[in-house]
Parts: C-alpha cells; sequence; structure tokens
C-alpha cells in the first residue's frame, strides 16, 4: 500500500484526530523538523504542535530526537513521520471496522423479528428487554414501535462485502 495523501489523512483523522492533519500534511516528506519551525510556519501555538506530535508520537506515526540547544540550553525536538507505520495502522483500522461491522451484522439478525424503537429514537431494544418495560420508552415514555431491520442487514452485509473487496 503506497502511502499517499488520502491514507495519511484517513488514518491521522481516526487515530489522532482532525486537528493533526495540518501538521501530519507539513511534516510529509520531511524529516527531523524543529516542533518550533512547524509552529512557525503554521502558525499555530507551540502547545498545540507539541501535543499534536506527542499524540502521532504515541501511536509511532512520528519520531523524533531531542538535541540540546547550546545557546538557550533547553532541549528542541526534531520530529519526522512514520511513513510506514501509517500504512500499519491503517490496515489494523481496517481489520477493526470489519469486525465491528461483523458484530453488528450477527446481533442484527439475532433479533430479526423482535426489535422495538422509540419514535424519538431514544432507545432501541429487543423483544424481552421492550416487554419487560411494558413497550414504553425508559428515557422519555413513549410507546416503543416495532421496528423491520432488514434493511439495516441489507446495509451492514453491502458494506462488509465492499471492505473485503478493497482489502
Amino acid at each position: 500500500m503506497k502511502v499517499n495523501k488520502e491514507l495519511l489523512s484517513k488514518t491521522t483523522i481516526e487515530a489522532v484526530g482532525e486537528d493533526a492533519i495540518e501538521i501530519v500534511m507539513y511534516l510529509k516528506g520531511k524529516e527531523n523538523i524543529s516542533e518550533f519551525t512547524v509552529a512557525q510556519d503554521l502558525k499555530v501555538d507551540i502547545h498545540f504542535v507539541r501535543n499534536v506530535l506527542y499524540r502521532l508520537n504515541n501511536l509511532h506515526l512520528a519520531t523524533y530526537m531531542r538535541k540540546k540547544d547550546r545557546i538557550k540550553g533547553w532541549y528542541i525536538s526534531y520530529w519526522t513521520l512514520n511513513p510506514k507505520r501509517f500504512v500499519e495502522l491503517s490496515e489494523k483500522l481496517q481489520v477493526e471496522r470489519l469486525v465491528t461491522l461483523k458484530e453488528k451484522l450477527k446481533n442484527e439478525q439475532e433479533y430479526r423479528d423482535g426489535l422495538y424503537i422509540c419514535p424519538s429514537l431514544c432507545t432501541r431494544m429487543n423483544f424481552e428487554s421492550a416487554m419487560e418495560i411494558n413497550y414504553k420508552c425508559p428515557e422519555c415514555g413513549r410507546i416503543l414501535n416495532p421496528q423491520d431491520n432488514k434493511r439495516t442487514i441489507e446495509h451492514l452485509k453491502t458494506m462488509i462485502a465492499e471492505m473485503e473487496a478493497s482489502a
């Protein structure tokens, strides 16, 4: 799998957060960039930059080395993205999404004929649970309606098939 902007963006959003994209894109293809340079060039607060860089580092998406500034006497971190790790993490997240979708599908199929939902969308439960509370929503008190989840099942099957085909 090739490391491109789309892979970097998608993986960054899912693993670190959307606020990290600008910094990731700035660091793409560069090596040993000072956190101060990143903050200055992107015109953002150094504390924000450090926060994002440490979140990236926690997932091994970025690495750094520290050097002591001879004049000022403090340490400066120099950062580099780890493109291989973006690929690995992207694949891991894809597998996790697939597992989650398969679990949802299994749950939906289990309750094919006995799901009840609140008209206000407060809650959704199986037949047994709905019967125990006399078909009244525990949140708002409205009467629960039976729900046909065939479309949900078909949608989940389609999503799973698409993900497996692209893997």
